[in-house]
Parts: C-alpha cells; structure tokens; sequence
C-alpha cells in the first residue's frame, strides 16, 4: 500500500440486508476503498408461506467475513478504522439475558436455545395479533398511520407470548436487528430511536405505552421495566452516537478490528439508504448541480430504498400524520426530525416472481445467455422489437390492456392491509416470449403505479416531496427508473453506486461516533445531551462531504403517453375499490369466517 494512504482514516458500515450481509470500507471522501458480500440464510415452512427465519449467528458470522474481507482487499491496517456502522432490516432478534439465541420456530424448540432465533421482517405469522392491537384504539396506532403492520415488531413478540411457555417467555430479551448488532459488538444495551420508534411502538416524546402493553397482554414487560426490550430512561440514542464503550474485546477478534473502535448506534437499512443518498448534489445533462443541498432541502426528497421489497423515506420538520404510512417518528436519524416511511412489501421479490413463473421464462435465460446478456436485458430488448413491430409509440401504449396490481404479499402503505392480494386483468391463452415480455412490462409498471399512489398519500397529507433519490438493487433496471419519473411526474436520482448508498449510510454512523468518541476522551467524560443538540448538524455536514454526486433522470414521457399513465393510475385506483368490495361481499355471504 502506498505511503499516501498508510495513515488514512477509514470507517466500515456494514448492512444486513434479506439475502445477505456486506460491507464497505469508506474513507472521509466518502470514497469506496473495498467492498465484501456474504450470504445468509434462510428457514421457511414448506408448511406455511407465513414464515421466515434466520439466524443472528450466521449473520455475526459473515459480518465478520464481510469485513475481514474489506481488510485484505485493500489492505488497511485494523488500526485506521476509526469506527463502525451497522444498518440491518427491520426483523426481530431474539436471546436470553446473556445474549445466546433462543429459538422462535414454533414447536418443540420455541424458547429454547437454538439457532433460528430471528423472525424476519417478511414473516407474516402474526396477522391475528396485528388485529387485536388495531383493535385497541391506542395511541401508538397514531404513529404508525392508524394501522400497525404484523411486519413491526410488538405484534411478533406477541406471538412469542402467545405461543411459548410463559417461563421460557420471561428469559427473552426482544431487539429490533440493527440493535442487536450494535450489542453484539459492545454488549452495552443501549437502544436506538430509529429501531424502537419505528418498529418497537416507543411513541415520540413519552415513551412506552404501559396501557397499550396491558391491554394487549404484554403486561410483564411493563412489570419488569421493560427490561426484555431495552431502553430504560437514559439508554435511547439517535443515529451515529456512540454505543457504550465501543467494539468489545471479543467482539473486535472475530471482527478482526480493535477492540474500543467507536460504535454508532444503528438504524434500519431504509434508514441508512437515506443517509447515503438524500444529502447528495446531481448531474443533469452532464453539469453538476452548484450548491450542496441544506437540510431543508431534505423535506423535498423522498429517499426510495428498492431491493427485494421497497422503503420510501421522508423528512419533515414537524410531524406530518398520514394515514396508511408509518409515522411521524420523532429522531430516527436527525434530532429534532420527524419521518415518515411509506413502502411495498414486494418489488424486486415481485419481478422475479413473475418472470419465473411464467412458462416462458426458461426460453429467455437460454436465449439470454446465447446473446450473453442480462435476461432483463434480453426482455426489454425484446420489448422495444415488439414495440417498434405493431407500431406503439410507447411501451405503455404496448401494454396499455394488461392491468397488473402488485399486492401480491399484502400492502404495506398507504392501504396498510397484509390481505390484500395480486390480480392480472388482460391474459390470453398465450405462454410465449411475447408474452413474458408483456408481463414484465406491466409488473414494472405496476410497481411505480402504486410509489405514485404512495407519493401521493404523502403530500396530500402536507409534505411537499418534488423528487425520488432512489438506492438499491432496482436503480440498476433503468427502464424501471424511467417508469418512476414518467409515473410519478418527478425527477429521479440514481447515487454513484446504487449498491452502495445503504452501507455509505452505516459508515457515516461510524465516522460520527468516532468523532463524538474523540471529543468525550478530550471532555473526559459522556455528555448525551450536548451530543443530540449537536447531532443533526454533525451528521448533516458528513452526508454532504461523503454523498458522491448522482444522475438525475427527468420524466419525458410525451402529451399521449402521460394521458396513457393516468389512465392507468385511475384503473390502479379502482382495482384497489373493487377488491375491497368484492372481499366484504364474499364475507357478507358467509364465505370468509
């Protein structure tokens, strides 16, 4: 390694992301120096489509990989890492008071030690316990849109209430994942805002809801001060600032960093596509914009996070209440910040499926290979063949009598109802390329149909959202990029490296507990409060000087194809009234319990 770089500083943000984990060594610049991918696993029952598992020691196991591996690729010394990010998704972990993992499988092992100890954001087990807490009228439900997700993480833990033997029950502590990494790196309990207000029902300004837990039958967390799901007074801390003592001996040797390297506490990885991408400057036609963006040009952007499902994130000074999106959270990531969080159970997970699925789809992975490319690219190629064949001016023209509604998991915002489900109007007796293609287009299509319906709910609600900054595996698919601006009649901002804004986010986590970490050495002592007033400031300020400039993408559809996109809008729109209605029909007739 050069000279110039031996005595660099660099931080690591690691994301858990549903498939994998991975990690990035990132300099002040916000430059990429390595990057380092591991897989994960995961349980379902053949049994139930409900359920997914996973493992928090798999996932410590290729974090450790992950970053031993950044550290050989670049060749870094351990001792410039200067601190450490982790994001993860919203999924709930679950150990004794020691940390080992107790076992959330349902049978014989639940509450027992055991490896599958997580219930992944995916798992859908808990719809009954969802309802009993929409049914409570709490004020918790305010702060989720009105209607609580089985998603989030109480309905979960009611669950495991539900389910296991009340003595196993008392032994468990219960950590949204991006706390319990920060834990199994420091074993300090600390917990952060963006985790407990965001999934964990810890309503902005007084905390927990004793009522709410009694009435449901939580009431032994109330009981025992809520030590099973952490954050007593004194122990909340807002994105970047530093957790306990920083990595713990053990925890640095399997991470092969030092130990004391300085922690952020953690945040959701939507959250952490957020930090990597809202903060960042953009080329329009090759010129890049002239000034950085101030903090309130924030609540103009929504952050979109689009990999396996999508997150839409929005900042706003005050709290703005929406109804079917999660919020207001008070301080996920700035303090003195309020957020909402709109999202799509499926969307990449939804592509594939229906690419997969259909008949033809075998015929278009050979002939892609054949041609050596990207079977995505093999079918917009070949939509662009069909386009030019009947004469369209458009794709949407091509596809303008295929109406696909994209529920096919549930709806996460703005109808917030798990029950909701897919429906494709317009099939023929038809199981050929063309057909593929076809189906491709208008699940694309299906997909920005309902981000308009969702950035529509938001700014009807009072935010003033003018453009998408969009991360993720999707931004890669620039068709699908294309549809987002033309649909929602907004620019589009892809990041530098679209792969990389979410652990961009964790490292600048750590760059902030490193620099809050210094000035405590040199104060001597913690001062929790003149950190949170400094700390929407600091970070902003490291978002700015570490966010690479992105690509704007305009909308550019034409008179014609935007009269085509609205009327697709407005059958999307009815699509979502006819299937309520068709649901109460057929409970009304006695054929829904």
């Amino acid at each position: 390694m050069g000279s110039d770089t031996s005595n660099k500083n660099y931080y690591i943000g690691v994301d858990v992301g549903t498939g994998s984990v991975r990690a990035s060594l990132v300099d002040p610049s916000g430059q990429v120096s390595a990057i380092c991918t591991q897989e994960t696993q995961t349980w379902r029952d053949a049994n139930d489509s409900r359920i997914f598992e996973q493992s928090t020691a798999d996932i410590w196991a290729g974090i450790g990989k992950s970053i031993r591996g950044c550290l050989q690729q670049s060749q870094v010394d351990p001792a410039q890492i200067k601190g450490l990010g982790f994001d993860a998704t919203c999924s709930l972990a679950v150990t004794d008071f020691e940390g080992e993992p107790v076992s959330v499988t349902k049978g014989q092992t639940l509450g027992k030690h055991g490896e599958r100890n997580v219930i992944l954001w995916a798992d859908h087990r808990a719809e009954k316990e969802a309802e009993l807490i929409n049914g409570t009228g709490s004020v918790v439900l305010d702060y989720v849109g009105g209607t609580m997700s089985l998603e989030m993480e109480v309905p979960k833990i009611l669950w495991l209430k539900n389910n296991m033997d009340p003595s196993l029950f008392s032994k468990c502590q219960f950590f949204d994942l991006p706390d319990f990494l920060t834990y199994q790196a420091t074993r300090d309990n600390a917990r952060s805002s963006c985790s407990l207000t965001c999934k964990c029902s810890y309503v902005p300004k007084s905390g927990w809801q004793k009522e709410f837990f009694n009435q449901i039958g939580l009431g032994e967390l109330v009981e025992r001060e809520y030590a099973q799901i952490g954050a007593k007074e004194g122990e909340v801390l807002i994105a970047g600032m530093p957790v306990g003592e920083g990595l713990s001996k053990k925890a640095a040797e399997e991470l092969g960093l030092l130990p004391g390297t300085p922690v952020g506490s953690a945040l959701i990885d939507a959250y952490a596509g957020w930090l990597g991408t809202v903060a960042a400057r953009y080329t329009k036609d090759g010129v890049l914009s002239e000034e950085a963006p101030s903090i309130a040009e924030s609540g103009h952007r929504l952050a979109a996070v689009a990999g396996t499902s999508t997150c839409h994130i929005v900042q706003s000074p005050e709290g703005v209440f929406v109804n079917g999106v999660w919020g207001p959270y008070k301080d996920p990531i700035l303090n003195g910040w309020w957020m909402n969080e709109g999202g799509q159970s499926s969307t990449g997970q939804l592509i594939d499926f229906m690419l997969k699925n259909h008949a033809a789809y075998p015929e278009a992975v050979k002939l892609a290979k054949e041609q050596d490319k990207n079977v995505h690219v093999f079918i917009q190629d070949l939509l662009e063949t069909l386009r030019k064949e009947g004469n369209h001016e458009t794709l949407t023209e091509l596809t303008k009598d295929l109406h696909i509604y994209p529920d096919f998991h549930g709806n996460r915002s703005p109808i917030a109802d798990p029950r909701m489900r897919g429906s494709i109007v317009g099939l023929q007796l038809d199981a050929s390329l063309t057909s593929l293609a076809l189906t491709y287009h208008a699940t694309l299509l299906s997909i920005a149909l309902q981000t308009r319906h969702i950035l529509a709910s938001l700014n009807d609600a009072g935010h003033n959202l003018t453009a998408i900054f969009l991360s993720g595996g999707q931004a890669r698919n620039l068709p699908l990029m294309q549809l987002f601006a033309d649909v929602c009649d907004v620019p589009v901002v892809l990041p530098k490296d679209c792969d990389q804004a979410v652990c961009l986010g964790s490292a600048m986590l750590g760059r902030l507990a490193h620099e809050f970490a210094q000035e405590e050495e040199e104060m001597g002592k913690k001062r929790i409060g003149e950190m949170k007033e400094r700390q929407a400031e600091r970070l902003w300020g490291i978002m700015v000087e570490m966010t690479p400039p992105g690509t704007l993408i305009a909308p550019s559809c034409t008179p014609k194809e935007k009269r085509l996109l609205d009327a697709k809008y407005k059958i999307f729109l009815e699509t979502i009234d006819i299937q309520k209605r068709w649901r109460k029909e057929m409970e009304e007739a006695g054929v829904v319990a």
